[in-house]
């Protein structure tokens, strides 16, 4: 599939969705078909620094509907919307994040417990996030994936705020396939994610 290809279908997908009958039996036939399925990894912080034995739970983060779902987020325009057809994330979105910001800080080494808000011990800590792109965009031949999450540390007995950043960063993909997306996904994750964990355990 080349970059023309991927940029029509993503856009005769986003005009089928509109059309009542036709958007159901295309979501039934979607439904059908099993999609690849793609995994990311976590990235440990730096181990450097003051260890701690506060606990810190890690909300599941916020994100919009558009990206709060199992599907790999295309955007062909500025006002559009649609998911890469062949693939899908292992988990949902929101999801996801969570989990690979909770492995990355736990590897630090530096906290008492790190883990997710539904379970654990009572939090000294609470780190709350937003997701406001986690996507590819296309732009002529070029496909390029984005992600920006905003972090807030807070501390959990009062609920105020020690400290807030938000994390960007764009990675050009080598082609249109899936395997090539995720790919540079996981090139910004293996950056960003040593920064938020090193972020958010203090350092």
């Amino acid at each position: 599939m080349n970059i023309t290809t991927l940029s029509r279908r993503a856009v005769i997908l986003g005009a089928a969705a509109s059309l009542g009958g036709c958007s159901a039996l295309s979501s039934l036939n979607e439904a059908a078909r099993p999609l690849d399925t793609y995994d990311l990894s976590p990235a440990a912080g730096s181990s450097a620094g003051r260890r701690s034995g506060q606990t810190l739970v890690v909300a599941l983060p916020n994100a919009p509907a558009s990206v709060a779902t199992d599907r790999i987020m295309v955007k062909p325009s500025a006002a559009a919307v649609t998911y890469l057809p062949e693939a899908r994330w292992s988990d949902e979105l929101p999801a996801l994040v969570q989990s690979l910001l909770v492995r990355s800080i736990a590897g630090t080494g530096r906290m008492g417990y790190v883990g997710p808000a539904q379970a654990g011990p009572v939090p000294d800590l609470a780190l709350l996030s937003r997701i406001d792109a986690f996507q590819v965009e296309i732009t002529g031949e070029t496909v390029t994936a984005k992600i920006d999450i905003s972090l807030s540390l807070l501390r959990d007995r009062d609920q105020s705020v020690i400290k807030t950043a938000a994390f960007q960063d764009e990675a050009v993909a080598t082609d249109d396939s899936p395997a090539a997306i995720v790919a540079a996904f996981q090139a910004m994750l293996d950056t960003l994610l040593p920064q938020m964990a090193t972020w958010s355990a203090g350092g």
